[in-house]
């Protein structure tokens, strides 16, 4: 498998956010988002065995929690697999954040999927998700929209009613974008869309919904790598 970087954190996202994390960033990635804060996974990384995964993965012990991230992890799917399969059986809890691009179906049930639904505002990435995939959602995934506009918004409001997806994941997470090249200053003025705004959007609606804002990007500063 080719990875780029192998590190422990706190999760930023998801109903995991603030929990000591270990972070699998593989490399490459078959969309180009018009906000993607990862463009440095595109190409590159460094090849490791399974073994040689896994061995890292113990050095950081006592943390049991992991998260397959990319880049688009679901490309090295035959590799990545058996892995996961290998660490559930070791009893880790696992994540992954995929696209929802790449097929789902063979991804173990125990894994936690966070699965980005494009919208409008990705650009040339947008209505790449692969409806068969809201097939393969379970009550431990969330489906997760990134949110650039009120066109993204109601995009995404209108997705999570026609397909019920409250119904068939655990959860939807609506997450502001942040501009592709932030200042170092750690606030919500580096976001695309307002924070505030879109809780008033979704306190006016009723969305059922989980805000999601990338705590990452504020512990840190927002282009730090590794964290």
């Amino acid at each position: 498998m080719h990875l780029i970087e192998l590190y422990k954190s706190v999760q930023g996202e998801s109903s995991f956010t603030g929990l000591p994390c270990i972070f699998v960033r593989l490399a490459g990635c078959n969309l180009r988002c018009a906000w993607c804060d990862s463009e440095y996974t595109f190409s590159g990384g460094k090849p490791f065995s399974a073994d040689e995964i896994v061995a890292q993965i113990e050095a950081l012990a006592p943390c049991r929690l992991i998260e397959f991230t990319g880049g688009e992890p679901m490309l090295q799917a035959k590799e990545l697999i058996p892995l996961m399969d290998r660490l559930l059986d070791a009893g880790y809890t696992l994540m992954m954040e995929t696209s929802g691009e790449r097929p789902l179906a063979d991804v173990p049930k125990a894994v936690h999927k966070i699965v980005d639904v494009k919208c409008p505002g990705a650009g040339a990435a947008a209505n790449s998700f692969r409806m068969e995939n809201l097939a393969a959602l379970t009550k431990r995934d969330e489906v997760k929209f990134v949110l650039s506009d009120r066109a993204d918004y109601e995009f995404a409001c209108g997705f999570i009613a026609e397909h019920g997806l409250n119904e068939i994941a655990g959860g939807v997470l609506l997450s502001p974008a942040f501009n592709k090249s932030p200042s170092p200053l750690r606030t919500t003025d580096n976001a695309t869309l307002d924070p505030r705004t879109l809780v008033e959007w979704m306190m006016a609606d009723g969305v059922d919904a989980r805000l999601s804002l990338q705590i990452h990007k504020f512990i840190w500063e927002p282009m730090k790598k590794g964290v």
